[in-house]
């Protein structure tokens, strides 16, 4: 039998009935030259397979189980609330408890809605953006994705990067002409593009931590800068923290580095592995919102309570928890420490980034990884075979060399030690 046979069986079925056999690009897996791995159940750090192989996952559902998979109070949460129903239609409770917690918790945001996705919590902020100012053009970032709407798809990180995608049929000239693109960790840019187009820029959005190139750190003056050229022309910044958000920091990568955004985008951990969004920020910018303002967004399963019950619960243990992030940025320190010696052991040309408990280890000859740019220049074969050795040994990383993992607080020593461990081996064959 093969590694993964019945994962294979599965994906041919599901080609007949589902656009390129996945309801996500991101796992399709074709930069490793592999078929995507159908799971069938985790807990903790571990996920097994419909073939009954066991991983060590740092793919974490791309981000949100910080917690661990099937979490007791998350679960048990879920459960309850279910029990009441999955869905009104109508106000709950758990909205208003959720969205006073994570105005605790955020610096930047003192009101907050909620959407069900990414996508619609970064789209409904730049309508907002635009609304407010009433001017018509946004700034993205090279290498940043911030959801797939229209507007976004230029430059636009991981999925693109990885499927040799730069831009996405269906996107229209005139929407993409309101879009104008800067270099991360490059003020310079931005401030020239103000200086071009400054009186009719609504925004700046950004991923103040990027994980769809690969994860990069933010040079410490570029978000400083970034806040004082926006308030310098009267546009509002925009943090798309659907990755960072609560993940590099108990108040998000806004916290770490202590530059608050006019508007703050949420996702991830706030549903606690179920779909959700949220954006918030500024009171006088979130009233402009209907039914209060002329803003209009509307959502009828926004603030659904199953995602709610489960964001929350998560959010409590974070925020009740006064060691949770020492002890997840430890065992993130562990990993890449042992990664690091891997590389120096066996001399291959890598280097490794991390912020919080997102890692990337980029096979790049160059030191240094800071921007779209740099990030590029990965060697993507040499991580395809890293990466296919590693999931046939029970790691399972994220299946691109252009995105972030992730570490949980349920990883244990021995997870990481195996984790090191095969790495090694990989890194061994190339």
């Amino acid at each position: 039998m093969a590694f993964n046979d019945k994962s294979q069986k599965e994906f041919q079925r599901a080609g007949k009935s589902i656009p390129g056999g996945v309801n996500s690009p991101a796992r399709a897996m074709k930069s490793v030259d592999s078929d995507p791995i159908f799971m069938e159940k985790a807990k903790g750090a571990k996920m097994w397979d419909i073939d009954g192989n066991e991983y060590v996952d740092y793919v974490g559902s791309w981000g949100p189980m910080i917690v661990g998979h099937a979490n007791e109070d998350v679960l048990k949460t879920v459960n309850e609330t279910a029990l009441n129903s999955t869905s009104f239609g109508a106000p709950t409770v758990i909205e208003t408890d959720m969205a006073e917690l994570v105005k605790e918790m955020v610096p930047g945001i003192e009101m907050v809605r909620m959407v069900n996705s990414g996508t619609e919590a970064t789209t409904s902020a730049l309508r907002l953006a635009r609304g407010y100012t009433g001017k018509d053009l946004i700034i993205k970032f090279e290498g940043c994705y911030h959801g797939h709407a229209d507007s976004l798809l230029i430059k636009a990180g991981s999925g693109a990067m990885t499927l040799a995608l730069p831009d996405s049929p269906g996107v229209t000239k005139g929407t993409a002409k309101d879009t104008l693109t800067a270099e991360f960790n490059n003020i310079d840019s931005v401030k020239k593009l103000f200086e071009e187009h400054g009186n009719n820029i609504a925004a700046v959005i950004i991923e103040p931590v990027p994980g769809n190139m690969g994860v990069i750190e933010p040079k410490p003056e570029f978000l400083k800068g970034l806040r004082e050229v926006t308030q310098q022309n009267g546009a509002v910044l925009i943090f798309d923290e659907v990755m960072s958000g609560f993940r590099v920091s108990k108040g998000s990568a806004q916290g770490l580095y202590g530059v608050t955004p006019d508007l703050t985008t949420l996702g991830k951990i706030i549903g606690g592995g179920l779909p959700v969004g949220a954006y918030g920020g500024k009171r006088e910018i979130m009233e402009q919102l209907a039914p209060d303002g002329p803003v209009y967004q509307a959502g009828t399963l926004s603030g659904n309570p199953l995602a709610m019950s489960a964001g929350y619960a998560t959010l409590k243990i974070l925020n009740e928890n006064n060691n949770f992030y020492k002890e997840l940025n430890q065992k993130a320190q562990y990993l890449e420490e042992g990664l690091q010696k891997n590389i120096d052991e066996t001399g291959v040309k890598a280097s490794i980034n991390r912020v919080g408990s997102m890692i990337t280890l980029f096979f790049n000859e160059l030191d240094n990884v800071e921007d779209h740019a740099t990030a590029s220049k990965s060697d993507t074969d040499q991580f395809r075979k890293y990466y296919m050795y590693c999931l046939k040994n029970g790691i399972y990383w994220a299946p691109s060399q252009f995105e972030s993992n992730f570490v949980s607080i349920a990883h244990t020593k021995e997870d990481l030690d195996k984790t090191i461990k095969v790495s090694k081996e990989a890194l061994k064959t190339l």
